[in-house]
């Protein structure tokens, strides 16, 4: 229950900021949308609309020391000498992009990932600049090219704040969808590809044969022995 509820403050921090810091005349923000992909649901925590692009934010409120590159599948944090893994966050945000790109038909070119960790965090391995810990609202700003028209925007935001009001019916049908596709053998839950059986070439498991996606390398889930990852 604590962990909900610091999720849950985390993504109203990052709201807050961007109201204060972000001109709400050239940026329209959106938070915790829900929209369909596929054969599956997924949650954005924050998109923000301006002519100079849509930036998908995936916040984080975690304390202590962050561990993790672009390339790795679980990230890890170190806090009070206990450790403990997450997905990477850049290959979750990444399938929100695409969900989203899809979703209101546009280059996916023009939609931004953005990675904000909340908290006392310190992120001990280079990063690329769209991973954070402070300075979101200067990260957005910097884009200036121009690459949506006014009825583009219009169009955009119309369809942002329906994503956006969805009911509580439909935040019950993702976390059903979430559950379901977690428990599935068959069908990845990152991005849909079949799942295929393969033999792990080294390591502990040796020989052993786990189900990852075939999607490999752009998607790199993996399901073995009744546990998952990214």
């Amino acid at each position: 229950m604590f962990n909900i509820f610091k999720g849950w403050l985390g993504e109203k921090t990052t709201q807050l900021g961007m109201w204060i810091n972000l001109d709400g005349k050239i940026y329209k923000r959106f938070h915790n949308l829900i929209l369909t992909y596929g054969s599956w649901t997924t949650q954005i925590d924050h998109v923000v609309l301006s002519r100079y692009g849509l930036f998908v934010i995936e916040t984080k409120n975690l304390d202590g020391w962050i561990f993790g590159s672009e390339t790795d599948k679980v990230w890890t944090q170190v806090l009070h000498w206990s450790k403990r893994t997450f997905q990477n966050p850049l290959h979750q945000n990444y399938g929100h992009t695409k969900a989203l790109a899809e979703h209101l038909q546009v280059d996916h070119s023009r939609v931004h990932s953005i990675v904000f960790f909340i908290g006392e965090a310190e992120l001990k391995t280079a990063l690329p600049s769209n991973v954070m810990t402070s300075g979101l609202s200067d990260y957005v700003e910097r884009f200036r090219a121009v690459v949506f028209s006014a009825a583009e925007m219009a169009w955009i935001e119309d369809e942002l704040s329906r994503l956006e009001n969805g009911s509580w019916a439909s935040t019950r049908k993702h976390i059903a969808n979430v559950r379901e596709r977690y428990s599935s053998n068959t069908t990845c839950p990152k991005c849909g590809s079949p799942l295929v059986t393969r033999i792990a070439r080294w390591g502990n498991g040796a020989g052993k044969s786990f189900l990852g996606c075939s999607g490999f390398p752009k998607c790199r889930y993996i399901k073995s022995e009744g546990r998952d990852g990214a």
